[in-house]
């Protein structure tokens, strides 16, 4: 028989620490024994009298190493890591760089985690080279950023890379080499609904309509429930005096689920220029309920709109001076509310809101020529063809414009 210890176990070779009548209350000790012992030492109740165990320690390092974001502190501090050895463990380095880009932003640290980690690869790893190129357009080096990016579509060929290149040449004001990359990635990559998207924005923003229209519709025949491609062919085809298709796409964007206070307005629009008035306010009510401070302007805007096209130009006034209320800068309501005006014969009123609203945006070449009439009318020919001159480079197409600097050069050759 084994020989037994006072307190009934079995004697081993193995001596555990503090597990027999050190521990209190276990075995046979008494309670009261047990107590006395646990107070015994200098610092009695600590973990100078606590028994030693294995997992405690273990709990103890892992608090450790989370006491700064437990107190509030950031998770990770990429001041106080040496860089330089993380970026001799690949897996672990790239886990790190992203949470210095996407979580703490800090787009230095970034850059040279990737710059040590792109020397450790023997500069050959396309990834790392993106990341360069990111942290460098984010620091608005980008020429930097181009040369990065270049690099890296010549050691794998990602679609990632086209488009940060594209955005690249956008920002540079290049957009013919910005489509011509597009162009270049889909003839590698056919049927591509982001390089299709991509081209067809350029296109959009050179003025090409018909070649962005068939790209929008090439979209929608590859991804049928694409929102931006439905939303811009309904936003063509409602300025181009087709109301009755544009509330097709509309109701479509609707039943997709995209449900917000600017697809409300659109298909409440679309509803009116459509003749069908009845569903027109209803649109206009659920925009109205679910809108924020910054399109609520826009929205009674609209609606002012709407009350002209009806003939109640009381219930217009009320629509524009809420948008103004909304946003003193809306220079759409605040050029309509002169108009507005000097249908009442109030003048002064209404060059008050024309100025203001060539003060507060210079793309609206309405607002100029307002103001050229009302000068012209008063028989300030000077200011009249300052102002219709900022109208005219504004739109140089515009009309009424050309008709107006002609009739002002005739009587100013008069003199």
């Amino acid at each position: 028989m084994r020989p037994m210890s006072s307190s009934g176990r079995p004697l081993t070779g193995f001596m555990r620490p503090r597990t027999s009548a050190a521990r209190p209350g276990t075995g046979s000790t008494k309670p009261a024994t047990a107590l006395s012992m646990a107070l015994k030492g200098a610092r009695p109740a600590t973990s100078a009298s606590r028994p030693v165990t294995t997992s405690g320690r273990f709990v103890r390092l892992g608090t450790a190493s989370l006491a700064a974001a437990a107190a509030g502190g950031p998770f990770i501090v990429p001041e106080r890591l040496d860089l330089r050895k993380y970026a001799a463990r690949p897996n672990l380095a790239r886990v790190l760089c992203d949470y210095i880009i996407y979580v703490d932003h800090n787009m230095r640290k970034a850059l040279e985690l990737a710059a040590y980690a792109t020397n450790e690869v023997g500069f050959t790893d396309w990834w790392w080279k993106e990341r360069l190129g990111k942290a460098y357009y984010q620091l608005g080096m980008l020429r930097e950023a181009e040369k990065q990016l270049t690099s890296a579509a010549k050691n794998q060929d990602m679609l990632v890379l086209t488009h940060q290149l594209a955005k690249i040449a956008l920002r540079l004001d290049q957009p013919l080499s910005a489509l011509q990359l597009y162009t270049e990635a889909a003839g590698r990559h056919p049927n591509d609904v982001g390089l299709l998207l991509g081209q067809a924005r350029v296109h959009e923003a050179l003025g090409h309509r018909q070649e962005a229209l068939e790209l929008y519709q090439k979209v929608l025949s590859l991804d049928a429930s694409n929102a931006e491609a439905i939303a811009c062919l309904a936003a063509d085809y409602f300025y181009s005096d087709q109301p009755e298709l544009a509330l097709r796409y509309y109701r479509r964007l609707l039943q997709m689920g995209v449900v917000n206070a600017e697809a409300w307005t659109n298909l409440g629009l679309c509803c009116f220029y459509a003749g069908q008035y009845d569903l027109c306010l209803t649109c206009f009510e659920r925009g109205l309920a679910m809108a924020d401070d910054t399109s609520l302007p826009d929205i009674w805007y609209n609606i002012g709109q709407v009350a002209i096209g009806i003939g109640d130009l009381s219930w217009a006034h009320q629509c524009f001076r809420l948008a103004v209320t909304l946003n003193p800068a809306h220079p759409e309501a605040l050029n309509n509310l002169g108009v507005l005006e000097i249908r009442k014969g109030k003048v002064q009123q209404a060059a008050g809101y024309f100025r203001s609203g060539a003060k507060a945006a210079d793309h609206v070449f309405e607002l100029h020529y307002n103001l050229a009439l009302l000068a012209h009318k008063q028989g300030d020919l000077q200011e009249a063809v300052s102002q219709v001159d900022q109208a005219l480079v504004i739109n140089p197409e515009h009309t009424d414009s050309l008709d107006l600097k002609k009739q002002l050069r005739a009587q100013l050759m008069a003199l």
